[in-house]
């Protein structure tokens, strides 16, 4: 038997992508052939196995839970599916395993084990918003999620803004969807009028809505409602 290796598989971005644009074929044959799954979550899970017409395989194959609380002691019984021969593929709730998404601590033991690990070709919120927004996309980071309290807050952005700024760095973040607004009050309250944001919401959803403007401009403008809408901020020059 070949040895066991672990797939990363994209999810879709949403429920109305449709499958054509982001779901190479390929993939379907790799998911195949597995029987062994770690999941962010198992109902999201199924509803992506159905929704690419491998309803079967929700009763044939065994799911583990992978989340962002997920320790070694969770690990372990999927180290030993692998250790059996078994092949493992990640599936997230959306978008990239291990970026903005659990599957890196699975990733990292499977390395120290030496089994192979496969990132599948798929959709990445973060990569596709970089792309659209015309920043430079040669220098930049992703800061995920800033911090709650307001005043840490309000010092992140400022420092992403110079960064930014001075030294060209495109700076990418997200929020919760129901913080979209609050996110956005910050942002308009804090940076400065010719620094230069992109909003890219509804990624690859038919209502999709990607823009890039000054902070002057975007005050003087409409902007989309970006409440409970999954989001990504950038900053750049």
């Amino acid at each position: 038997m070949s040895k066991a290796k672990v797939y990363l598989i994209p999810n879709f971005l949403g429920l109305e992508v449709s499958e054509n644009r982001s779901f190479p074929s390929e993939n379907k044959k790799i998911i195949t052939s597995l029987s062994h799954f770690a999941v962010e979550n198992l109902k999201d899970s199924r509803r992506f196995l159905v929704r690419i017409g491998l309803k079967s395989k929700i009763d044939e194959s065994e799911f583990y839970n992978l989340d962002k609380k997920s320790t070694w002691d969770d690990i372990e019984p999927m180290i030993a599916a692998l250790k059996q021969g078994n092949s493992i593929g990640i599936i997230s709730d959306a978008g990239c395993p291990g970026i903005a998404d659990p599957g890196s601590l699975l990733v990292k033991h499977a390395h120290i084990q030496g089994f192979q690990t496969v990132p599948l070709i798929g959709p990445s919120s973060i990569l596709l918003a970089l792309m659209a927004s015309g920043f430079n996309g040669q220098s930049f980071t992703f800061k995920g999620y800033l911090d709650r309290d307001s005043g840490k807050k309000t010092k992140e952005i400022r420092e992403m803004e110079s960064l930014a700024n001075h030294y060209f760095q495109t700076q990418i973040f997200m929020e919760t969807p129901y913080r979209n607004e609050s996110m956005w009050e910050d942002l308009m309250k804090t940076l400065q009028g010719e620094t230069k944001l992109c909003v890219a919401a509804n990624i690859s959803l038919p209502n999709e809505y990607i823009r890039t403007k000054t902070v002057s401009e975007w005050k003087k403008g409409n902007k989309q409602n970006l409440s409970k809408i999954p989001a990504i901020f950038l900053l750049g020059s």
